[in-house]
């Protein structure tokens, strides 16, 4: 129901992708607003007529998560501002750094209940009971359960991971409004009067918990991380459905924010194919890439000896040496140089970005070993590469 209504207010709206984004993140954040100002006051209240510290502190995260949706706001109209002459990439980054504002804001939030939690264990008080703040507070978590489902709702319609930040905070705030409630409770009925600080510091732990996720989260696209698999794939059913295109290798994919993705790649192809006919070709593949993926992509391309025997024999050795070292290793770029006492061949070792255990030049040597005892007359010339994907 609310996708359906986003789609019609927004989506239907707005032709530019980039433009919907934005306005799919300011309104999750006028939303949020809205919603955390009137929890942070009736939990204030609440608070101060129980006197409880759990109900309290949890009023000021309201007020923060109201900061966090400002934050997400900010970043939503930054992210979409015009490429200029000091960022020709864009601006879709501040996605990610919004979302570092908004985990910091947790983190502090989280500290600063458990440094009151604290000293609420150590100096315990009487907390006054009340079925209808327990009622209130209920509906109060209920209302930070349906704000995180709407920011979930918008969070899978841009992949904003703000949004998804934002998510992650909602449902921690209704467990935390959850356990002050309980806190109420078990004071009420038992003689237990740190209960209520213990549940705030317990609150403060899931709070500090979940800006580390989202800290994770967030160093993966800032730092750089590989492309899903699934894009993977798909560039590579699109780059050899035409039977030019032997296989592909290198492909590197660089994300500027989401919609705003490079990527560059090798392709394969047959040695003796005409070059006006292959760049044509190749054109044609980054433009279908462009417009199915986003991808602005760049295609090299590598010629490759098809139909001579003794390459292919020699290729074929080097393959079955390369997956005796280790199976997992691959290699592309091969070439072979005859000479009358010894035969040159030179190719790229592919070596899986995770790999650890050895250094490059173990590696190497390890290669090289194999080749000694295979045949003596083989030099081989070689370049160790990590893969990208």
């Amino acid at each position: 129901m609310i996708k359906r209504i986003l789609i019609k207010i927004i989506a239907e709206r707005y032709d530019d992708e980039q433009k919907r984004r934005e306005q799919y993140g300011v309104t999750a954040g006028a939303v949020g607003i809205v919603c955390n100002v009137i929890l942070c006051i009736v939990k204030f209240i609440i608070g101060s007529l129980t006197g409880s510290v759990a109900i309290t502190a949890d009023a000021v995260n309201n007020l923060s998560d109201a900061g966090s949706n400002v934050v997400s706001i900010a970043g939503a109209k930054l992210s979409n501002r015009p490429v200029d002459k000091e960022h020709p990439f864009g601006h879709g980054r501040m996605e990610y750094l919004s979302a570092l504002v908004v985990a910091f804001l947790i983190f502090l939030m989280g500290f600063e209940l458990a440094k009151d939690s604290l000293d609420k264990i150590i100096n315990p008080t009487e907390t006054k009971f009340g079925a209808g703040y327990v009622v209130i507070l209920a509906v109060a978590a209920g209302a930070k359960l349906w704000l995180g489902y709407f920011n979930n709702v918008i969070y899978k319609l841009t992949g904003n991971i703000s949004l998804k930040a934002v998510r992650k905070d909602c449902i921690n705030d209704a467990i935390s409004t959850l356990a002050t409630m309980a806190a109420l409770i078990i004071g009420e009925f038992t003689e237990l009067r740190f209960i209520d600080g213990a549940m705030g510091m317990g609150v403060s732990v899931i709070i500090v918990l979940a800006g580390v996720g989202i800290v994770r989260d967030i160093l993966g696209p800032l730092l750089g991380q590989p492309p899903e698999t699934e894009t993977v794939e798909e560039l590579e059913r699109i780059i050899t459905a035409d039977e030019r295109i032997i296989g592909i290798h290198d492909l590197i994919v660089h994300d500027y924010g989401p919609g705003r993705r490079i990527a560059s790649v090798h392709a394969e192809v047959p040695s003796d194919v005409d070059l006006i006919e292959i760049h044509d070709v190749i054109d044609n593949i980054e433009v279908q890439i462009l417009e199915k993926t986003g991808i602005l992509m760049c295609i090299h391309v590598d010629p490759i000896v098809l139909g001579d025997e003794t390459v292919n024999r020699y290729k074929e050795m080097t393959r079955e040496i390369i997956s005796e070292v280790n199976e997992r290793y691959g290699f592309h770029d091969f070439r072979m140089v005859q000479g009358p006492t010894h035969t040159n061949l030179l190719f790229d070792l592919v070596v899986p970005a995770e790999e650890r255990s050895l250094s490059d030049r173990q590696i190497l040597e390890a290669v090289k070993e194999k080749f000694r005892e295979k045949d003596n007359t083989i030099n081989i010339v070689v370049r160790v590469e990590h893969s990208f994907v």
